[in-house]
């Protein structure tokens, strides 16, 4: 059996085979996957992999209650920092995403109870054979777009949202073949 033929250099295989769809179920790294599937957009996983830890240092450890209170200063300061991408929407729509999170925090009791709602409660193996047969997004990744845009959450379009349930585990897209598959 071999892994997801997507994990090929050494940083991809760790996140691989370490990380990628084990199910989260803990605030803070759900807005962390949030925030880098986002930021993703129009670039590859590699490059924010690479920006991780950068991504950690200037999203306060991404702590939405501390994210939410970014002033534009703030703003200007992270559009300066060659540790993330420098994109004023994404950075923005982090600020914004973490306002949101938390909004969704109180009504629901936490973001973990309401993201999760999208699938059941419960991973979704897609059984997958082959990477083609990896969809770039579902209906229920399309659901939970419009149900997030509508609560003020940004960057979070279908395949985004495709992205980061496979990220956090909502979805098992490993491959039937991938050793990874019957362990998350």
């Amino acid at each position: 059996m071999s892994r997801c033929p997507w994990a090929k250099t050494e940083s991809m295989i760790v996140y691989h085979d370490q990380q990628w769809g084990v199910p989260v179920h803990d605030d803070r790294l759900l807005f962390e996957m949030l925030t880098l599937e986002g930021a993703q957009a129009g670039l590859s996983w590699q490059t924010i992999l690479n920006k991780r830890e950068g991504y950690c240092r200037a999203f306060a450890g991404f702590d939405p209650r501390k994210v939410a209170r970014f002033t534009p200063a703030k703003v200007d300061k992270l559009l300066a920092d060659p540790s993330i991408v420098r994109n004023r929407l994404k950075v923005e729509s982090t600020i914004a995403n973490a306002k949101a999170m938390l909004a969704v925090q109180r009504e629901f009791g936490s973001f973990d109870a309401y993201i999760w709602s999208f699938v059941g409660g419960e991973p979704i193996d897609g059984k997958r054979r082959r990477m083609k047969d990896v969809p770039a997004q579902t209906p229920e990744s399309k659901v939970m777009s419009k149900a997030l845009l509508k609560r003020g959450f940004r960057f979070v379009g279908p395949t985004i949202c495709y992205a980061f349930m496979q990220a956090t585990g909502m979805v098992n897209d490993h491959l039937v073949t991938c050793p990874r598959h019957k362990t998350v």
